[in-house]
């Protein structure tokens, strides 16, 4: 009994002596510093599969945020009183309250499918390949952003042509107004490749008021156009959809200057609102920017509801002949 007494102490002496904690500690540490690590040993061993857990994870992060985001600016909206409640919104969460819808109704098949059992592990491998078709922004790397934005951005441009050879086509209905000779001074430059002044568009503000180029006349063709120019749904009612994008298009501008102007706005965000305005920023140097975005604005504080086509035309009467857009179309060879 005294024997096994001494080796029982014995045994407690060494497992609590200092150099024992310190071998303790160690092996702890080195177990956790392994843990902390054990993604990159993942990475290192499984680099596809943690590709796409490294997508969609953060993602769903991102998405997740602006989707909270969307719905408190859903609140302020439906909040009631009196007054334009888009005066409260910053013009970053217009521009969220703008595609998020269209996000959403992207990533929910991919999102939906996902729940069923084990159809994870086939959605989101096909979904990584494709994100361009099956992914919103929020899954898409630096680079896919890029130059996913630039392609979207590329199949919008290319309906420019089809709504500038609509406005020419009813020329001939405007003979007898006063205004024929400026407006058809305005195209004749536009078609020369020339950029007519803010005072010689404005000055034909008067025909967007009115047949033929209010929204309530222009032909199915030409609002299918505009429709793809602007990036709109292309379901029913789609001359409310651009009337309601004419005006969320002046709730931003409004909001450009309320936060400063446009030289206030960061590269990033200046190049984003270029992009939304039919306007290529890939080749432009910010100075280019602001005084594109000016004249806009410009041409954008004299537009009300009763003209919100000269708004919608706006992109062909500021930037059709913009050699950053016909390099983006037509690329040299």
């Amino acid at each position: 009994g005294c024997t096994n007494t001494l080796r029982e102490a014995h045994r407690k002496s060494i497992y609590k002596t200092k150099e024992a904690k310190k071998i303790r500690f160690y092996v702890l540490s080195r177990y956790m510093e392994y843990l902390r690590n054990y993604d990159k040993v993942l990475e290192r061993s499984f680099p596809g599969a943690m590709r796409v857990y490294r997508v969609f994870a953060d993602g769903i992060r991102d998405f997740m945020r602006d989707t909270k985001e969307y719905f408190k600016i859903i609140r302020i909206l439906n909040t009631p009183g009196l007054g334009n409640k888009f005066d409260k919104l910053l013009r970053r969460e217009i521009e969220l309250y703008i595609d998020m819808p269209k996000d959403m109704r992207k990533v929910a098949p991919v999102l939906l499918i996902s729940a069923l059992p084990f159809a994870n592990y086939v959605i989101f491998p096909m979904a990584y390949m494709f994100p361009r078709h099956m992914l919103c922004s929020h899954f898409w790397t630096l680079q896919q952003k890029s130059e996913f934005n630039l392609l979207i951005l590329k199949d919008r441009l290319s309906h420019n042509r089809p709504v500038f050879r609509h406005l020419q086509s009813q020329l001939n209905f405007l003979r007898n107004h006063h205004l024929y000779d400026c407006w058809a001074d305005v195209l004749g430059k536009l078609g020369s490749g020339l950029q007519p002044s803010i005072e010689e568009i404005l000055k034909c503000k008067e025909l967007f008021m009115s047949e033929p180029y209010h929204l309530f006349y222009l032909s199915h063709n030409h609002i299918f156009h505009l429709v793809k120019m602007h990036d709109v749904h292309r379901g029913w009612f789609r001359r409310t959809r651009l009337a309601d994008k004419a005006f969320l298009l002046k709730q931003m501008d409004k909001a450009i200057m309320r936060e400063g102007g446009v030289h206030n706005l960061p590269v990033d965000a200046m190049r984003r609102c270029c992009s939304i305005r039919g306007l290529n920023p890939a080749t432009l140097k910010n100075e280019e920017m602001i005084e594109w975005l000016e004249k806009w604005i410009t041409v954008s504080n004299q537009v009300d509801k009763e003209c919100y086509s000269l708004l919608l035309h706006a992109p062909i009467l500021l930037g059709y002949n913009a050699p950053s857009n016909w390099i983006l179309i037509y690329p040299p060879k």
